[in-house]
């Protein structure tokens, strides 16, 4: 578009340079590779390769004759030349063929002289390029107008003076002349408003009159006090209007000159260049014209229609205007970033021609109309956009950011630690790499591993680490050095998070604990019994640890076990540990572990006297040692904490019973808790009752601590009384044949989802044919814990659950060599299965626990000992168990109750 943003360009390239004192060394060159001259009608151009301008400084004089006139901004204009050059030195120069310093023969052979004076980064050197060029051009119109960037031309034929010519010429009524010499003498501008200069005077103002062997020429730069603008069918116009004087021997004659040339008329798509041109210029054209040829170009030069159609290009007219329309991005034009307000933004620049030939019907005169007018659209954002082809798997981050020009270089990287430079980056593992595309567009890519300090990690679930990187891309836009920049935030997720564990194994004294931290190290706080470990208890647990582990002894009877069971000569202390992330309050790892110490709780003297310890269990939460006492309630522990009784008494005291034997003396006493003492204000009715027998056996002529126990209405504390055990086991068979076993070593034992499970349930050490072992009730839980949710009830008050798909079944027992008494065993099978919710497996294990009852036979049973299911064998189902069935303990006379459980077994995912 012609406006002053086009003699910026001349300025640029054309300055003079002041040399240094030193003398150039100047080096003449014959027109090298990268230097073109060609005629474009009217004009001569001359073509000037970037690979020849980069680095220097050029300088462009017109030879005349021997003289070489230095070719300011303001002469060019004047003295018809101009220049284009794009911002990475690609130049073109064009000279009317009717400038100055042409040397002209006829107004038909024209030759063109240039001097190229080109410095390079030092003043001392100096390269030199003559060009001259000859065009010959004889189509010359009546009238030939030429808008070029920075100025309009006009020339028109001027024959001999004649008097029928009163029109165009006029004979000077003056009568004398105030020189004597002949030519142009004075002109009248019309801004519209009449001016009048003498020729020197025009001259100083920048306009040029000059005439040939057969025309007379005018030209102007655009934007003076002797031009004015008009709008024409709405298109803006620059209108140069002058009344010429010619002083001849002929006489003095005056030619009308006028030119107006279009400085806008553009519109644009993000498609599409429109360019309109007024079809009548009626500051030119009086009375009707006719079109008679409409050529469009590129850079001066037509383009025939097979051109046009490959570039996309069409002309076409109007009743008012005629139009060009170029794609945006045609490759006879060139794209250019841009970085307004640190954004990326292009243009695109393409310099169209277009010549019009008129003809006025009235006087049968032509008019050529050629336009030079370079376009640069807009400027377009460009938002650059990103790529992310991050592989997770391989745990690295790679992005490609694009599209930009090839005038774009990225400079820097900003991360989250600081910026860097591109030479940086392979220090720090990083890879950036540049990328050509056709077209001339580049993008970048940028690879950095998951491990690198720059990204930043964090865990929004305990076994998913999310992964983000936050950048920015710094880019500078050559060769201004305009920076921009692209900020990139990236982030993905992986399972990739090992949790820390727990193991736990026991002596005869302590538990043993040992923590392996897993992937993310020790980010986890430690809870033993539900209590932060603490350095003192740390070091009082023997902590050891480094860098992947950490070990713990705990002795069996500290404060933060729990005691599940007491029997005569052993207790069953459980520890409680968990590993907790405090920030999002997830349990990472547990352990319970549950073991058998060796504690003597009755001794019986010789001397007579009994020594008793009672232990706080885990089923009577409430209970508080020191209000425990004997049968007589006067006697009250020797010795207590908040977790032990001590009981020390002689067997004739404290409410001791005594029982003859054939040959023993059974001395029986209980330790209990009642309501009725300052105890009831730490406990409720709904508790449950403490209550632990205790006896010795003593012979008429010796003494001998024979076994302990004691009894509750709750599953824990219970006692047995006498010299033997009643104990049941319960073992998982290979298969129905229930004779290979699997052993403690086998678990956990690994089964297909639906494959049968073959349990035994036995009573040992007895060999009393009337007592019967009964299930009371079977259930599943996916925990060790068999008071855990959730869990599914197998067996329900002796008799299989009616409401599992898939019911328990109850195999016959018969005597064989392994099975000696067949009411001591219960054999049943149950098909694989695992808890789910919502379609999720809860966990793949599971275990099997139940409450087994020893009847006797021969005493009046209760409901309960009528045997395995009895109502069964009648075809009527009374009862069947609900999901969630409430398991009550019971505790008669004529049952031993005890508590088996089996697991875990893990389900195998092959489906």
């Amino acid at each position: 578009m012609v406006n002053a943003g086009n003699l910026l360009i001349w300025s640029l390239l054309a300055v003079a340079i002041a040399l240094s004192q030193a003398k150039p060394n100047t080096k003449m060159s014959s027109q090298p590779n990268g230097l073109k001259t060609d005629c474009v009608g009217n004009l001569m151009r001359l073509s000037l390769d970037k690979a020849l301008a980069i680095g220097n400084q050029l300088e462009v004089e017109a030879i005349n004759g021997t003289q070489h006139i230095v070719l300011t901004p303001a002469l060019a204009a004047q003295c018809g030349y101009s220049m284009e050059s794009d911002p990475w030195g690609n130049t073109r120069i064009y000279t009317s063929l009717m400038g100055c310093h042409v040397d002209n023969k006829d107004d038909s052979t024209f030759t063109v002289g240039l001097r190229l004076r080109m410095y390079s980064t030092k003043p001392s050197d100096l390269v030199t390029h003559n060009v001259i060029k000859t065009c010959s051009y004889n189509r010359w119109a009546f009238r030939e107008i030429l808008c070029d960037r920075n100025y309009m031309e006009v020339s028109n034929f001027m024959p001999p003076p004649r008097p029928e010519n009163a029109e165009e010429y006029s004979k000077n009524v003056v009568p004398s002349v105030p020189s004597a010499e002949f030519g142009i003498w004075k002109m009248t501008f019309y801004t519209p408003e009449a001016v009048v200069l003498m020729k020197s005077e025009a001259e100083r103002a920048g306009c040029e009159a000059m005439t040939t062997v057969n025309r007379m020429v005018l030209r102007s730069p655009y934007n003076t006090a002797k031009t004015y603008s008009e709008d024409v069918a709405g298109v803006p116009m620059e209108v140069l209007k002058v009344a010429i004087y010619h002083k001849a021997p002929e006489g003095l004659t005056v030619m009308n000159m006028m030119a107006a040339c279009p400085t806008g008329g553009v519109l644009f798509t993000e498609e599409m260049i429109s360019w309109h041109v007024p079809r009548r210029v009626t500051p030119l054209l009086d009375g009707t014209v006719k079109i008679l040829e409409m050529y469009m170009g590129i850079n001066g030069q037509r383009l025939d229609r097979r051109q046009m159609a490959t570039r996309g290009y069409t002309l076409s007219a109007t009743d008012f205007h005629i139009v060009l329309e170029i794609p945006v991005g045609s490759t006879d034009g060139y794209n250019k970033s841009h970085a307004p307000d640190y954004q990326y933004h292009m243009t695109y620049t393409v310099e169209p021609m277009l010549e019009v030939l008129w003809r006025c019907e009235r006087t049968q005169e032509d008019t050529r109309y050629k336009i030079l007018f370079p376009i640069t659209t807009p400027l377009m954002p460009r938002q650059p956009q990103t790529v992310d082809y991050t592989n997770a798997e391989e745990r690295i981050f790679n992005i490609h950011v694009g599209t930009f020009l090839n005038d774009v270089e990225l400079k820097n990287i900003t991360f989250s630690t600081g910026t860097i430079i591109l030479e940086e980056c392979e220090a720090r593992g990083f890879m950036v790499q540049e990328h050509r595309h056709p077209g001339d567009t580049k993008t970048f890519s940028l690879t950095v591993p998951f491990s690198a300090v720059e990204v930043f990690k964090n865990n929004p679930e305990p076994l998913v680490t999310s992964y983000t990187l936050t950048l920015v891309f710094g880019f500078l836009v050559h060769p201004e050095a305009s920076p921009f920049a692209h900020p990139v935030e990236l982030m993905t997720s992986l399972q990739d998070v090992v949790l820390p564990t727990i193991q736990g194994t026991c002596d005869q004294t302590q538990f043993y604990i040992q923590i392996q931290f897993g992937s993310q190290g020790k980010h986890f706080q430690t809870l033993i019994g539900y209590q932060p470990l603490t350095p003192e208890l740390a070091q009082a647990f023997k902590i050891q640890e480094n860098a992947t582990h950490l070990t713990l002894v705990i002795p069996f009877a500290v404060k933060q076990t729990v005691f599940e069971h007491i029997s005569s000569d052993s207790i069953r202390a459980r520890l409680d540990m968990m590993l907790w992330e405090p920030n999002n309050n997830w349990l990472l790892a547990d352990l319970y572990l549950a073991c058998n110490f060796p504690l003597m709780t009755t001794v019986c003297h010789p001397n007579g006297s009994m020594n008793a310890l009672a232990v706080k269990v885990e089923s009577v939460p409430n209970l508080i040692p020191k209000w425990l006492t004997l049968k007589d309630k006067s006697c009250k522990p020797a010795f207590s904490d908040d977790r032990f009784a001590y009981f020390s008494f002689n067997v004739d005291s404290c409410g001791t019973t005594r029982t003859f034997l054939e040959n023993h003396i059974l001395y029986q006493n209980e330790i209990g808790l009642y309501y009725n003492n300052k105890a009831s204000s730490y406990t409720s009715p709904t508790d449950p009752e403490y209550r632990q027998a205790i006896s010795c056996y003593y012979k008429v002529n010796d003494t001998q601590a024979l076994a302990f126990g004691y009894k509750s209405r709750t599953t824990y504390p219970s006692a047995e009384i006498g010299l033997g055990q009643l104990d049941v086991q319960m073992r998982l068979a290979h298969d129905s044949s229930y004779y290979y076993f699997y052993q403690v070593e086998d678990y956990p034992v690994v089964k297909h989802l639906r494959e049968p499970l073959y349990f035994e349930v036995e009573l040992t050490r007895s060999h009393d044919p009337s007592l019967e072992l009964i299930l009371e009730s079977c259930w599943a839980t996916a925990n060790e814990d068999r008071n855990t949710l959730p869990s599914w009830d197998i067996i329900i008050n002796t008799c299989e659950n009616k409401d599992d798909g898939y019911v328990t079944l109850f195999h016959p027992v018969s005597s064989d060599a392994r099975v000696d008494i067949p009411s001591h065993f219960k054999r049943f099978s149950i098909k694989m299965f695992t808890f789910t919710k919502d379609d999720e497996i809860l966990k793949n294990e599971i275990y099997v626990h139940c409450n087994a009852v020893v009847c006797d036979t021969n005493g009046d049973s209760e409901d309960l000992c009528k045997g395995q299911c009895p109502r069964r064998s009648h075809g009527i189902t009374v009862f069947h168990g609900n999901k969630g069935f409430k398991r009550a303990q019971r505790s008669t006379d004529s049952t031993q109750q005890r508590h088996i459980s089996s697991g875990p077994i893990h389900l195998l995912n092959s489906e």
